[in-house]
Formats: C-alpha cells, structure tokens, sequence
C-alpha cells in the first residue's frame, strides 16, 4: 500500500492548523500550539531570514568583541573583579575544547592590549560607537523579529546601551561571586554530606548553568526589542533558548570540534572557522528564541505560510474602517490613543498586517501618530467632518500612486459604470453619516466585541502631534 505524500502532509497540516485553539481543553491546546510555533520556525529558517541575521550578527560580533570586552573590562576593574573576565570567557567557549581555550587567549591578548586610558577622546568615542553599533544591530535584528518598524532614537540608544554596559557586567560577575561563595560556604559543605540534601545540591549545580543563561536570555528579550515584552513572554523564550544553547554547546563540542575535516581543509584558518559557527549557531539559538517569545506574546500571528499576511481587497476594507473606529472611538470617549499592539490584539490579526493598513492611512492623512511614551494613534481628520462614504473612498484608494492610478487603466465605459453605480448606491445609503455618529451609534448598542485594553484618559504626554 502506498502513501501520497502529499495528501500525508495536508492531513498532518490540518492535524496542526484545522482545529479551533480556544475550544480545546488546555493538556490538547498547548500541544498544538507547540507544534504551531515548530511549523512557524522551520518556515523562517527554510526562508533564510533568521540565518542572515545571525550571519550579519557573526560580522559584527568579530568587529566589536574585542571593543566590547576591553570596555567591560574596564568597568570590572574598577569593582576589583577583572579577573573574573577570563574564567567567563572560558566557560562560554568551553564547547569548543582545547581551541575555545586557545581563542581566550587570544581575545584577552587583544584585550589587554587596548588601553582606554590612553585611547585619547577619539579613541574611546570609536570604541564606544564600535560597541553601539554591535547592539544596535541586535536590535534590528529583535524588531525585525517582533514586527516593529521604529528603531530606538541615537540618544536612547546610548543612554540604554551603556547603562545595561556598565552596569550588567557587574551584577552578573557579582551574582557569579555569591553563587561560588555560597556553594563553597561551610554550611553548604555539611549539608552535601547528608542526604537528601547532597542530591539536591549536585542536582541544582548542574542546574545552575542553565538557569544563569535563561536568566540572560530572558533579560535580552525583554530590554533589546523597541516594544513591550510580558516577562512571561520572554521568560518562555528564555528557557527555550537557554536549553537550546546548553544542548547544542553539548553537541557541537562532541562533533563538530572533534572532527579532523576542519584541520584538513582549512589547516591553520580552522580555528576561526569553528569560532565563527560557533557565534552563528549562538546567534541563531537567540533569534529563534526571540521568535518563542514573539509568538508567545502575538498568537495571532502564527499562520502555516506568508502569503496568510495579505489581506484580500474586501478584508483590508473592513480592517481599515474598523481601525478608524476604533481610534475614532478612544478619541470621542478622551483615552488614551490605542497602539499597534493593542489594535492588533483586538482585531486579532498579524500586527504587521495592522501596520500596513495603518501606514496607509496615515499616508492619507487620516491618521496621525500620537506622541507620548507608547505612541498609539489618533484621528487625522473632525469625526464630524468625515463622512463614511469620503472615508471608504480614501480607503479604496489607498496605495494609489502617480505611477499607479486609476486614471493610467484603459476606459471601458461598461466598466465604469458599473463602478459608478456601486458609489451613487453607497453614497445613497450612507447619506451624510459620519464617523463621529457611526461611534455614538455604535455606544447605545450592545457590546459584541472585547474593547480595547487601552482606557486611560489622555495624559499630558500624549499629545496628538
């Protein structure tokens, strides 16, 4: 008996993406939803984006390593712990062997042999901007992943940047010191002699690696992305990539490190042609658990493929009008301008489909950006001064160019008629009706829909601008 491999993998995917999540009790729904972000992934990694920006990452990591570790460098040595430095660095490449400890060296021979003291103030201002433009480029690569179209502006940049620079080497080094204080403290020692304790104690030993590294993770998730990430978010991706990271350090050390092919073909340039797989698997471990946590957060944008993302002509309609409503609605009512995400997750649709629409409308002047800690968006236009059927009309015509219009088609009087019939029978039926009375009719009727999150009153920094 044979199988049809096509029809197998059209079973499998109604198996993942034919049910209905919310009807499903929750030991059958996450399954599935696992299953979900697994499809999801291997797409993005068969599409090749993730891998270019590891492979980007790989670049400029080589760049700025050496800046980034003479700068930390120097901040620990102020707090007296600098030699910490080197085990650290020897624990990260440990998966790499004897060549991991032949590559710290090297790294920390570089390092010390940058002086910022005597850089002068060109010198450190390129050693600065060398580490900035590495975690600048992080951070393209996170909003890339969460959908976010608007970068940090250069001064938040290094306002954050060297904030987390100097002061989260020394709480990590700090919390490494407490950990080897207490795991080597007298009364640590007796209870590893008494069971159960003594198991407990290798256990959590082991354990500990893992959890400092879900730890970072979790902290780069939630700091790096230009938005808001739920700690439970990030934490889920967090602990996806932290075991990821500690399985394939495992791997790559049993394999690819013990492998002769490497030496063979590359004699000498082996070494730093391991070291630089070894950062792309590193940054693409990050990546793909910045996408957990990005999926974690925005369920709705898991679909089996891309091409679920466009929006068909009837649909960008109604999602537009709906927008305008909806920010409409938080204008009338004095809240806060409604964001991206909260519109998103109302709509319960990709947010970078809502972007789109939303970008389109703003080009049409029918939106304005909000200004204010979370920018949202307000209404571009008088409520009372947009009539529904001037407003449908700016929506049709959205994306309309002067190299794209109606006006370089080809005129078919049949054609157009019949397109000026549907206007006269949709002015006809809207009349003189407007935005403003589409929101207060909308009120005196009852709620069918989740209201939007957002239900502060406007605050002083959100100003429409």
């Amino acid at each position: 008996m044979s199988i049809d491999p096509g029809a197998l993998g059209q079973r499998i995917k109604h198996l993942v993406w034919g049910q209905e999540l919310s009807g499903l009790p929750p030991w059958r729904r996450w399954p599935v939803r696992a299953l979900q972000v697994i499809w999801v992934l291997g797409g993005e990694l068969m599409s090749g984006e993730l891998s270019l920006h590891a492979m980007s990452l790989v670049y400029t990591t080589l760049l700025s390593l050496v800046p980034l570790l003479a700068l930390t460098f120097s901040v620990l040595k102020g707090f007296g712990v600098h030699n910490q430095l080197e085990p650290a660095l020897v624990g990260m490449l440990e998966p790499l062997g004897e060549k991991g400890l032949e590559i710290s060296r090297r790294i920390l021979e570089f390092v010390e042999n940058v002086r910022v003291g005597v850089l002068g103030s060109i010198g450190l201002a390129l050693l600065l901007y060398t580490v900035i433009s590495l975690l600048s480029k992080i951070e393209q690569a996170f909003n890339h992943i969460w959908q976010v179209a608007r970068s940090r502006t250069l001064g938040q940049r290094f306002s954050e940047y060297l904030s987390v620079l100097l002061i989260g080497p020394v709480l990590v080094f700090a919390a490494l010191g407490i950990t080897a204080t207490m795991m080597n403290h007298s009364l640590v020692q007796e209870l590893a002699a008494i069971e159960p304790f003594g198991t407990l104690i290798h256990v959590g030993a082991k354990l500990l690696p893992y959890l400092l590294v879900i730890s970072a993770f979790t902290f780069f998730y939630m700091f790096m992305p230009n938005t808001r990430v739920h700690l439970s978010a990030a934490l889920t991706g967090g602990v996806f990539a932290g075991v990821l990271w500690q399985t394939t350090g495992w791997v790559f050390g049993s394999i690819v490190v013990k492998s002769t092919n490497y030496t063979a073909i590359y004699s000498s340039f082996a070494i730093l042609i391991i070291f630089m797989i070894w950062l792309f698997a590193n940054w693409l471990i990050l990546l793909f658990g910045a996408s957990v946590a990005f999926y974690k957060q925005h369920p709705e944008n898991l679909v089996p493929e891309r091409s679920g993302f466009r929006l068909s002509s009837r649909l960008r309609e109604k999602t537009a009008l709906l927008i305008m409503f909806r920010i409409g609605d938080a204008f009338y009512r004095k809240q806060a301008p409604p964001t991206l995400e909260q519109l998103a997750h109302w709509l319960n649709i990709p947010s970078q489909v809502v972007q789109r629409v939303v970008t389109g409308l703003q080009r049409q002047r029918l939106l304005i950006e909000a200004c204010g800690d979370r920018p949202g968006y307000a209404p571009g236009l008088d409520l009372e001064r947009l009539p529904l059927v001037e407003l449908l009309s700016e929506i049709r015509r959205g994306g309309e160019s002067e190299r794209l219009n109606d006006g370089r088609l080809p005129k078919v009087p049949a054609v157009d008629q019949v397109l000026e019939h549907y206007g006269q029978a949709l002015a006809s039926s809207l009349g003189q009706r407007n935005l403003r009375e589409l929101i207060v009719d909308a009120a005196a009727q009852p709620a069918a829909d989740t209201p939007l999150p957002s239900t502060e009153p406007v605050s002083e920094n959100s100003k429409t601008g």
